[in-house]
């Protein structure tokens, strides 16, 4: 786990944004995606949906914003929410792991996190968001911590969900 500085940056040198670039990646490779999104609230999916052709490769996003969601669409363990929060590395672990299982999908993101105003603490702030990605059989997940308001809290987090995809994606290129 590590802290992230978050730099908006053009993906590419024809300047492309970011869900250009990795829509076209998974696209040109037949890879599958889907995504387990809370704090974010389906804007990663609504990125890469606005690339045409998407359809061939995006199978589900799912917005599991509640424990409850958390549990019964992604199997996130009961005791991971209790023993450690909904917004943490482990939470972040299993959801990306269950929807890339519950979707069958090849690339699967997941986000959790903290967008505010309220809702933080001095343990899990406003701004905290852990991002997993699963590429195959790689899974990562990051801890980020962002300021801003809420809306920008769930822009950055979408952005960094992108730009980590890309990274892990750049084999396919």
């Amino acid at each position: 786990m590590t802290n992230e500085k978050l730099k908006f940056t053009k993906a590419d040198k024809n300047n492309n944004s970011i869900e250009f670039v990795v829509a076209k990646i998974l696209c040109n490779n037949g890879l599958t995606v889907s995504t387990a999104e809370s704090c974010t609230g389906g804007l990663v999916a609504s990125k890469l949906i606005s690339y045409p052709g998407i359809s061939e490769v995006f199978k589900e996003g799912a917005v599991t914003y509640s424990n409850e969601a958390k549990i019964k669409r992604l199997g996130v363990s009961e005791l991971t929410l209790e023993n450690f929060g909904a917004v943490s590395y482990e939470t972040a672990m299993e959801m990306v792991q269950g929807i890339a299982r519950e979707a069958d999908t090849d690339v699967s993101i997941a986000t959790t996190g903290i967008a505010g105003p309220g809702g933080g603490s001095v343990e899990k702030p406003v701004g905290l968001v852990y991002i997993g990605i699963k590429v195959k059989d790689k899974t990562i997940v990051k801890k980020f911590e962002f300021n801003g308001s809420r809306e920008e809290v769930r822009n950055k987090a979408t952005f960094s969900a992108l730009e980590m995809l890309e990274k892990e994606l750049e084999m396919f290129k």
